[in-house]
């Protein structure tokens, strides 16, 4: 099968998923896409001499055509000129995941990743299968000093009301997004915060009069502690909800969760499925499509070319993602200790060895080198969530702290 009966075929796929978009847009969406999997590259340069070479066209044609896709509208060329806006197509990416996923469990990660000094990228991604899929985003320039917290809350109520109110999401964050308006602003959309603090906080358990310091609550290594109540003194910050907190052995510091869902509800252990947005960014740049050599320098372009970057990721992971279900589960330790600490050993165990990308992208060649139809996105068949062992409780634990073993 030629790559043009592969583009034709993506192109429809593309067009019933993404249906706020023009059909030149889609037709755009689709060269820049499937060219950066066949080149394995975003660069300009790269996905334009692919379809130079594949349909006989100049390069320069080809060039512009794809250039001119990520262009605000007054650097278009020829009448009824529409510049791409990208937030519509948020909630539709999301739908399109939700529409094929296995289960009623859902984790979304956010984070921001930079690009030098040029570009930093605020990101919320489906954790799959220890990659991650991005489904809004907002670029902005760098060295711009500020929270940010216009451009998440916007994020966030792009993707309200997508995924079915009976399904279980929780939203992941590392310590330096943690704030209380991002806890109910999460908790309004009727999903779960599951926000990671620093040490400098307190913690009042139920029942307590007393505040106590989040270490307090996990002195040792190996221990763990649940409870709601309330986190911080001050009347600015204060918040009612559960802490989860756990020290794993050979961590210099213990994961302090807040979250809304009663201590019974949750494990502490699913916060291990936030580094999978990491890999996610890894895909973007040196181990996928190569963002970090771009040339452009304007964020609303960026932006456009991210939304390739978005689509050609979902294709890729879940096809490489329902090829790596059909292996059979990996071992709960190995999706807790994703990143062990410096040192660790682990256990003997079966590892995934190649990645949902990499695999989704050989499997797409390998169909285009046999002249068969290329695989589109399959259906999503999540991991179970991680989940500690039960705790065990020393004697030395509880001589130190006979109220803050283990709930």
């Amino acid at each position: 099968m030629s790559d043009l009966v592969a583009l034709s075929q993506w192109r429809e796929e593309l067009a019933k998923r993404l249906p706020g978009l023009s059909g030149a847009e889609v037709r755009g969406l689709a060269e820049w896409s499937l060219g950066m999997v066949l080149s394995r590259s975003c660069a300009l340069t790269a996905v334009s001499g692919w379809w130079a070479a594949a349909t006989g066209q100049a390069l320069g044609t080809v060039r512009q055509r794809l250039r001119e896709w990520c262009y605000p509208v007054e650097r278009k060329r020829g009448p009824n000129r529409h510049a791409l806006v990208v937030e519509p197509c948020f909630a539709a990416l999301l739908a399109w995941i939700i529409g094929q996923w296995s289960g009623q469990q859902l984790a979304l990660a956010l984070d921001a990743t930079t690009l030098g000094d040029r570009f930093v990228v605020l990101a919320i991604s489906v954790v799959y299968r220890g990659c991650a899929i991005p489904v809004a985003w907002a670029v902005v320039a760098g060295g711009q000093r500020g929270a940010w917290r216009p451009e998440w809350e916007r994020l966030l109520a792009h993707l309200a009301g997508v995924v079915p109110t009976d399904w279980a999401v929780i939203v992941l964050a590392d310590r330096g997004l943690y704030a209380r308006w991002l806890f109910t602003t999460i908790v309004r959309l009727g999903w779960h915060p599951f926000l990671r603090v620093n040490l400098g906080g307190t913690f009042r358990p139920a029942g307590s009069a007393q505040f106590r310091s989040f270490r307090s609550f996990v002195p040792q290594t190996d221990q763990r502690w649940a409870g709601a109540g309330t986190a911080f003194k001050s009347d600015t910050r204060r918040l009612h909800c559960t802490l989860l907190a756990w020290h794993g052995p050979g961590y210099a510091d213990p994961w302090l969760i807040l979250t809304d869902l009663p201590p019974e509800a949750a494990d502490v252990a699913w916060y291990g499925l936030r580094a999978w947005i990491e890999q996610g960014f890894k895909v973007t740049k040196r181990a996928g499509w190569q963002w970090h050599r771009t040339h452009m320098t304007h964020p609303d372009r960026a932006a456009r070319l991210w939304l390739a970057i978005a689509v050609a990721t979902l294709w890729l992971v879940s096809v490489g993602g329902a090829a790596d279900a059909d292996d059979g589960p990996l071992p709960l330790d190995d999706l807790v200790l994703r990143f062990p600490p410096r040192g660790r050993r682990r256990r003997a165990t079966r590892l995934r060895l190649v990645g949902v990308f990499r695999r989704g992208w050989t499997l797409l060649l390998v169909a285009l080198l046999h002249h068969a139809p290329p695989p589109l996105p399959a259906a999503f068949f999540p991991e179970p969530w991680p989940a500690l062992p039960p705790p065990r409780p020393t004697r030395d634990a509880v001589a130190i702290a006979p109220d803050l073993v283990a709930a």
